[in-house]
Formats: structure tokens, C-alpha cells, sequence
């Protein structure tokens, strides 16, 4: 069959043509008109072409985007190669993005608190027992406090016997993919939601054909989906390409499109919808973290933030500080005091000082202000900027994306409507209660469904003694009523299957 496909496309390259019948390309090509009748829409498929009707009720296969693969040639080709490749370096450059924002997250924090507290504790320590000025003793004494407070915590923590030890708690979600999550949502780099759903919708959509005797129309296809006409026709193009269907005109010219092939059936379980059910996409989420989980990363960052703008704002303004020692007498006793001015004559914070203190009297850096300029300040700062910006960014995304949602969930229950009753269709009765399905202004909502329905079959419109709107889609009605019989000639026992004759296992 892939050659015969290849006879079919290459013909209709080399004679293009505004439309063309089976029998037109039958005749190009000397195909069989059934190998041509399932060989075209194929190519409708690959070629993005379009279907259009005649008086007669003949199909017409034509191709204004010209003869363009979706799926061969060497765009489509490194479109693929350049989709795995970004696949691949996503994957990777995703586990070491996690790590490296809760590294920054995390650890700047860490950093400010020790500061803030080193701030606290250096001045109780800026002397040793002969009275002489700390120095490295005086970061000793903080480390052995510190020491100490985690050794008696280890002594008096409570025991307990194994046989009464509490169950072990649950496991939590991985903090670097918790802060992940935050910031960039809780999508997997291997597998795709959009497939996902696509692969859900087709199982309906076979369903939905196999207990309809393999026909199909295309406002049913919109009421499943919730595509709009144009949408819809390349899903129909796309169903009928990976489900061996095909379309045809009936008597009356509706255009109906049938799928035989998926009548032949070893699996006879009922496949019928007690009530008519399209699948309903659901809204997507900001995040699956648990609650209180993203307002504490929200509080650390913002702590980050405020910080990080306390350092640069102190190291623009103070800049280098100056410390010098000398003896004070107090209560008869003599203290060793140390004091710190600027360089600049501006009066010096005592968390500035502090830390300035720190990293040049007692790490040994002999000008600690980039530090504070960029790696306390700058770095900080930007991290903080982009871990709020890219969330919010997001939050605006997903909105938009839950109002189209919220649509095409709306436009399957109202094309649903209008297929139950095109006759006698009130706009105001097109509603729901389903937050999933429940656009912002549902009357704004429904009249656009009227619309988009419009663009297939066009409505009479009248008014009713209270001056409501009621849209007559009659075309609607006839169509159902084709529909109804052909698929009332369709014999299922025909496409029965039979008893096994052979088995391998024999």
C-alpha cells in the first residue's frame, strides 16, 4: 500500500488541480477506486487539504496549501530531530535546574539567617578570657555553642522502645521538585499532557463510532470535542487517516464519514453512552503542591528579597567600614569595646557592620564590599525577581488557558443541545453548573455557540411571545435525519467476525 501512496501523491504534484473527484484521481493515478477511496483522505491528511461538496452531492478533494508533508520531507524531518534533541537536553537541564533552585532558594536563606544571627552572637564573643579582642577564638566559641546545643539536644531527645515507635510518616514530595513545581508547574519533561488527552479522546471517539455503526457526522465530532468547524475538519482528516475511515455524500448530500474497519470487532463488550457523555478536559492547576506549601516558599524568597536589598542598598551607601578596639570602664570593670565607622563618614547599621566585620576581621577578606555589591546583593535580588516573575507570568497563562478550556468544554454541551433539538434552540438554555464548563458569561458563551455552529449550518432565527431569541437550524435537522438512515442499512452481522478456524497454538 505505500507504494500505491506514493503513485497517488507524486501524481497529484506534478497535476495540480482545484479539486478532484475518487474518479479524477483514479484516472491520474490507475489505482484501483478503492485503493484510491482509502488512499485520500490519507493524503487530505498530510497535505492539509479540504473537503468540499458538490450539487450533486460529489466530494471534492482539493489542496490550496499545495502539496506541503506534515509528517516527511526535511522540515517535518528536523523538526523531529531538533524535538528529540530538545527533549533530551530538556530532560537534563531540567534535573539540574531543580537542584539549582533550591540550592539558591534554600541556601540563600540559610546565609542571611546565619548572618542575622552571627550579627547577634559576635559581639557576646569579641573578647576571650584575658580580655584580649576575638578573632579566630571568637568564631572557635561560636562553633562550640553551637556544638554544645546539638549535643544535649541528641542526649535529651525523647526514646523509644522499638516495639511502641510511631509509625513512619509518609514521604513527601522532594523539595527540589516541590520548588520546581512553584515555579515552573508539574509538568513532566517525558511525557506530554496534550497526547495524553488526544489518546483519551480518540478512545471515546472510536467508542462513540463503533456504537454508531461506524458513521459518524461532523457537527457530532464538534459536540465530542468542542472544535470549532475548521478545527474539526482537520480531526476528521486526522481520524479518518489513523482509523481507515472515509467520507461519503449521501442521497440527500450530507456528507457523512464511515468507518468500517472499526466494526470488526473480537471484542463485543457495549460500547453505547447511557447519556451522552463528552470527555471534559480538566482546568489545569497551578501546582499539585500542598497547601501552605508555595506560600512558604513565596515567605522565603521574600525574605531573600529583603535582605538581598538590605545589603546592596547598605553596601552603596556605607560602603567600607572601618572597626577599631578600645577600653571603656563600666561599673568598675574595664570592657574592651569594639566600634565601627565608614569610610565615608555615614553612619553604619549594625547588621552591615556586623557582617562586614565578619567577612574581613575574621575570614580574612581584604575587601568584602563585592561580596556584599553582588553576591549578597545582586544575585539575591535577580533570583528573587524571577522566582515571583516566572510564577505570576505562569498564573496568567494558566487563566487564559482555563478560559479556553472553560469554552470548548461549554461548546460540547451546547452543540449537544442544538443536536438534540436544531429546530427549536433557546441560547438562554444552554448553561452549566460545572466549573469545569462554566465560562465567565455564559449568556456571551452561548450565543457564541450559536455562532460557531453558524459557520456549518446557518440558523433561522425568530422570537417566541417573550421577544427569547430561537434559532431553527434545519439543515441540522435533515442531516440527523440522513444520518438515522443510513445508519439504519448498515447490518452489523455483516462485520461479524465469525468462529476462530486456525490457532498457532495448535
Amino acid at each position: 500500500m505505500a507504494n500505491e501512496y506514493e503513485r497517488l501523491t507524486k501524481q497529484l504534484k506534478r497535476s495540480p488541480t482545484k479539486g478532484l473527484t475518487l474518479a479524477d484521481a483514479a484516472a491520474k493515478t490507475g489505482l484501483p477506486l478503492n485503493t484510491v477511496k482509502e488512499l485520500l483522505p490519507q493524503a487530505a491528511d498530510e497535505f492539509s487539504g479540504r473537503l468540499e461538496v458538490t450539487e450533486s452531492g460529489e466530494i471534492l478533494y482539493s489542496f490550496p496549501k499545495g502539496f506541503v508533508s506534515r509528517y516527511h520531507g526535511f522540515k517535518p524531518g528536523l523538526r523531529r530531530v531538533l524535538r528529540t534533541v530538545f527533549k533530551a537536553l530538556r530532560i537534563g537541564g531540567t534535573a539540574v535546574f531543580k537542584v539549582w533552585i533550591m540550592v539558591m532558594l534554600i541556601g540563600y536563606f540559610l546565609v542571611f539567617m546565619l548572618l542575622a544571627l552571627a550579627s547577634l552572637i559576635l559581639p557576646m564573643l569579641s573578647r576571650d578570657s584575658n580580655g584580649r579582642s576575638g578573632g579566630s577564638g571568637a568564631s572557635l566559641a561560636l562553633f562550640n555553642m553551637i556544638m554544645r546545643i546539638w549535643f544535649y539536644s541528641e542526649i535529651f531527645r525523647p526514646r523509644y522502645d522499638v516495639q511502641y515507635a510511631p509509625a513512619p510518616k509518609k514521604k513527601g514530595r522532594p523539595l527540589h521538585k516541590a520548588i520546581f513545581a512553584f515555579v515552573f508547574g508539574d509538568g513532566d519533561a517525558n511525557s506530554s499532557p496534550e497526547a495524553a488527552w488526544k489518546d483519551r479522546e480518540n478512545k471515546v471517539l472510536v467508542a462513540y463510532i463503533q456504537n454508531n455503526k461506524g458513521i459518524i457526522s461532523l457537527p457530532e465530532l464538534m459536540s465530542l470535542t468542542g472544535l470549532q468547524t475548521d478545527d474539526a475538519e482537520r480531526r476528521m482528516s486526522e481520524l479518518c487517516s489513523a482509523f481507515g475511515g472515509s467520507p461519503e455524500a449521501t442521497e440527500d448530500g450530507v456528507i457523512i464519514y464511515r468507518f468500517e474497519e472499526l466494526l470488526r470487532r473480537a471484542d463485543t463488550t457495549n460500547r453505547s453512552f447511557a447519556v451522552f457523555s463528552a470527555p471534559i478536559k480538566a482546568l489545569q492547576k497551578f501546582s499539585l503542591n500542598k497547601k501552605g506549601m508555595n506560600a512558604a516558599f513565596a515567605m522565603i524568597n521574600g525574605v531573600n528579597f529583603l535582605f538581598g536589598g538590605y545589603y546592596l542598598t547598605s553596601a552603596i551607601s556605607i560602603g567600607v567600614v572601618n572597626f577599631t578596639e578600645h577600653l571603656v570602664r563600666r561599673g568598675g570593670e574595664i570592657h574592651q569595646v569594639l566600634s565601627m565607622s565608614a569610610a565615608n563618614g555615614s553612619p553604619v547599621s549594625w547588621l552591615y557592620g556586623m557582617s562586614y566585620h565578619l567577612f574581613h576581621n575574621m575570614m580574612g577578606v581584604d575587601n568584602p564590599l563585592p561580596i556584599f555589591v553582588i553576591g549578597l546583593g545582586l544575585v539575591p535580588i535577580s533570583f528573587s525577581l524571577l522566582f515571583w516573575g516566572i510564577p505570576a507570568l505562569r498564573a496568567l497563562y494558566l487563566k487564559k488557558q482555563n478560559r479556553q478550556i472553560k469554552m470548548e468544554n461549554f461548546r460540547k454541551i451546547g452543540f449537544r443541545k442544538i443536536l438534540d433539538n436544531p429546530l427549536a434552540v433557546r441560547p438562554a438554555e444552554i448553561n452549566s453548573q460545572i466549573a469545569e464548563c462554566s465560562p465567565a458569561n455564559q449568556k456571551a458563551a452561548a450565543l457564541q455557540v450559536m455562532k460557531d455552529m453558524g459557520n456549518y449550518a446557518s440558523p433561522e432565527i425568530t422570537l417566541d411571545e417573550n421577544r427569547n431569541e430561537i434559532y431553527s437550524f434545519s439543515d441540522l435537522e435533515r442531516e440527523k435525519e440522513a444520518l438515522e438512515r443510513e445508519r439504519g442499512k448498515v447490518q452489523l452481522a455483516n462485520y461479524d467476525i465469525g468462529e476462530r478456524i486456525f490457532d498457532t497454538a495448535n
